[in-house]
Order: C-alpha cells, then sequence, then structure tokens
C-alpha cells in the first residue's frame, strides 16, 4: 500500500521502519533536517529499547549515554535510593536520524490536512499537535520545560526525581554523560518553572540549551478518534504516554507495532481495539492521578487505583528498568 506517515518522531519514524519493506512509505516531517531537534528527557528502559531497535536493524547500545545503577527520589525532606534495572539516557537525536537513513523523509513539510494524494493509509504520528485528526474533546496535559546544563561539580551522581505537590509532576535530573545533565521539570498546574527555577539557582552550572513542550496525558480511551476514515493516530497524539511518569518513547514505539500488525487490514477496524487493550493501564492510572489532582483520592474508596501502578511495573521491572516496591510508593502518594 501507500502510505504516508506525517510526522518523523520516533513513533512515526519507527514505524516507516517496520512498513519499509513491504510498502509504500513516505514521512512528512515539518522540521527542516538541520534543525530537526526531539524534545524529551531522552531516558528509557535498555532492556525494552534493545527488542525493539533490533527489530530495524539497529543495535541500541550504541546510542546509550548513560545507565544508571540508582535513581534518588526527593520525597519531602528524605531521599529515597530505588535500584535500576536498565533505566539509561540516550542519544534520541542520532537515534531517530540513524531510522530516517533508508526511508523517504520529506524535511520541512507542515501538514495540516490529509495529503492530496492516493494514500491508502495516513498515519497521524503528530505528537502533540495531533494536526490531522480531530481534536480530542477533553485533552489534559502537563506543561514542561527543560535544560542542558554542564556541571563541573554536579549535585547527584545518577538520576534523580523530585514529584511537585499533589503528585501534578515532577522534577528530573537525567545524566547525559561528559558532565551533562537533562533538568527539566513538568507540572500540570504549570509550577514547573518555579520548581526548576530554585533547583537551578541551588545547583549551578552552565546552561547549554533550553526547550520544552506539552505532554498529553489523555489516555488512549479518552483520545478518540483513534482512526478516521483512512487516518490512523500513532504514539502521543492518541496519549501513549504513561500518565505517571511521562514516558511516551517505549508506549509509542510499541504503538507502531500494533499498527503495523493491523496495517494490511485496509479498514484498520482492529487497530483501536488492540490499542485500548493493550494500554487499558493508561486509563486507570489516568484515573488515579486526576483523582489526586482535584483532591477527590481517597485511600480507601480508591485503593484498587492506588495498587494498579505497583502491580502493572512490578510484573515488568525490565520493561521499566528499575526495581518497583510498594513501600516506596506508599511514601510518596501520602506525602503528596
Amino acid at each position: 500500500m501507500n502510505v504516508a506517515v506525517i510526522g518523523g518522531g520516533v513513533s512515526g519514524s519507527y514505524l516507516a521502519q517496520l512498513l519499509k519493506n513491504n510498502h509504500d512509505v513516505v514521512v512528512f516531517e515539518r522540521q527542516e533536517r538541520d534543525k530537526f531537534f526531539p524534545i524529551c528527557a531522552w531516558g528509557t528502559s535498555i532492556n525494552e529499547l534493545r527488542r525493539l531497535a533490533k527489530r530495524i536493524g539497529l543495535n541500541f547500545d550504541d546510542y546509550v549515554y548513560h545507565v544508571g545503577k540508582r535513581m534518588y527520589v526527593q520525597v519531602k525532606d528524605e531521599m529515597l535510593e530505588v535500584k535500576l534495572k536498565g533505566l539509561c539516557t540516550f542519544d534520541k537525536l542520532r537515534f531517530i536520524l540513524d531510522m530516517h537513513r533508508d526511508i523517504n523523509v520529506n524535511y520541512g513539510s507542515k501538514i495540516i490536512s490529509p495529503p492530496k494524494n492516493n494514500y491508502e493509509v495516513v498515519v497521524d504520528a503528530t505528537g502533540f499537535s495531533r494536526s490531522i485528526l480531530p481534536k480530542i474533546m477533553k485533552d489534559y496535559f502537563i506543561s514542561t520545560v527543560e535544560y542542558r546544563v554542564k556541571y563541573k561539580d554536579p549535585p547527584f551522581d545518577d538520576f534523580y526525581i523530585r514529584p511537585i505537590n499533589k503528585l501534578s509532576g515532577y522534577l528530573w535530573f537525567f545524566p547525559l554523560g561528559n558532565g551533562i545533565y537533562h533538568v527539566g521539570a513538568g507540572d500540570y498546574y504549570k509550577n514547573h518553572e518555579q520548581y526548576l527555577n530554585d533547583f537551578l539557582r541551588k545547583y549551578r552550572g552552565e546552561i547549554l540549551m533550553k526547550t520544552g513542550r506539552p505532554v498529553r496525558i489523555t489516555p488512549p480511551h479518552l483520545s478518540t478518534p483513534i482512526i478516521n476514515g483512512n487516518i490512523a493516530g500513532l504514539g502521543e497524539c492518541i496519549g501513549t504516554v504513561y500518565p505517571i511518569l511521562g514516558e511516551g518513547i517505549i508506549p509509542s514505539m510499541q504503538c507502531a507495532e500494533i499498527l503495523a500488525r493491523n496495517i494490511n487490514n485496509s479498514s484498520l477496524e482492529k487497530y483501536p481495539e488492540e490499542v485500548l487493550k493493550n494500554f487499558d493501564i493508561f486509563y486507570k492510572l489516568f484515573i488515579f492521578i486526576k483523582k489526586k489532582f482535584s483532591g477527590n483520592f481517597s485511600l480507601l474508596r480508591d485503593f484498587g487505583l492506588l495498587i494498579s501502578p505497583i502491580i502493572y511495573m512490578k510484573r515488568r521491572e525490565e520493561r521499566f528498568g528499575l526495581e518497583v516496591r510498594a513501600r516506596d510508593w506508599l511514601k510518596i502518594v501520602r506525602s503528596y
């Protein structure tokens, strides 16, 4: 089939790689080639990315900056240490550009309506902007700002995060190697810049770059429609961002695998069903954090929502790249 992928980020590029041998695929990317830059903390699990990268002939280890041993979690005045099992940072820019090498990418193409060419399937992989599919009726997102900072004497030797009040976001400090770190924050209530500025004043370093964008936390169940005629949504466009962590790299690539399995059925009828089934936990976690945001969370009434991320992540520690302990999660929830 002739397939147009709108958006050359990690999910759109990965889908194009999965499809390229059996379909005619063209990718339309709004950024110019020499200005292309993916915005995020570049943190992920080395274990799952190895599997995903291997499917398209890439060795993920070639892109890894730092593999963590522990993550410091600041809970009020207490510092928790979480053992890591593959949480890493990687060169997301080079990873995506390497996926671009042997696919047809049209840079500098801002597409805001379905292309007029005779494409049998058009994929909206435009992330938060959701440029092709109809807008979401009630959208939820977290505003973020991130700095790339160089430290001579870094305040932490590994990953560090600090939850924000009501668990409406968190501040992060992610090592990139050679004394360089991603330091950022995101908050539903838009107080993230205050937390971030306080951190940067306390721990001064050389600021190399500043970026930022909103991150959708609306789960796939509420990011409808997932398909509209011959248009299929992919990745963050349809809410494949883990609501508690704001992590979207792995879920969006997994979403590309689901679409690749279903694209031969030109009606795409099974794709939304499989997406909702695969990301059912995202809806439960969204309901939990929404209750925390609004102050409507009750430990007794909502206990099932409270433990659902523990059960889900405990069974998938290798996928998330960290050791999951119920006592840590309960301490965080009670403190915020």
